[in-house]
């Protein structure tokens, strides 16, 4: 079979993405005694022996370098009433923590208050995709924190929950 040149169309391609519905998450990590994160919905479980989770940061993230370089990470599952720490997580140039409330986790990754789950990691592989990078964590620990609600979801560019 040979393989044909087609145009590819990015912003066609986005939207029919849109249409996986996704939880959101907020990696953190400590850096100089400083909390840094960002928000993702790229967080994937991978594998249970051992336990791995991925998700895949822009590689032009200012914050996953940062991260990277402690080795550590959390993961920070968010609840359907959390959508407000996910815009701030989002920002690029600001304090992100300003209005967030948080603790250090077990590794000494910040873990936020309200979380559904929360999960701590080494980081165990990296690879290249494009215009992300696909990290593998080992998990280190986990808890389930919030048993109740239910998390916050992101479909068509907009966040929204369970019904």
């Amino acid at each position: 079979m040979s393989e044909q040149a087609v145009a590819f169309d990015s912003a066609t391609y986005r939207q029919i993405m849109g249409n996986f519905a996704t939880g959101v998450v907020v990696v953190t990590g400590l850096v100089d005694d400083q909390p840094v994160g960002f928000a993702a919905q790229s967080f994937v479980s991978l594998s249970l022996d051992p336990p791995l989770v991925g998700f895949s940061p822009a590689k032009s993230s200012s914050s996953w370098p940062k991260i990277r370089a402690s080795g550590q990470f959390g993961i920070n599952i968010l609840g359907e009433d959390q959508q407000k720490v996910c815009a701030d997580m989002a920002q690029s140039g600001v304090d992100k923590f300003a209005n967030v409330h948080w603790q250090l986790g077990l590794t000494g990754v910040p873990k936020l208050d309200g979380v559904l789950a929360f999960i701590e990691c080494s980081i165990e592989d990296e690879h290249d995709a494009g215009d992300h990078t696909i990290v593998v964590g080992r998990v280190q620990d986990c808890a389930c924190v919030q048993g109740e609600s239910g998390p916050l979801l992101y479909f068509r560019s907009a966040y929204g929950s369970f019904v």
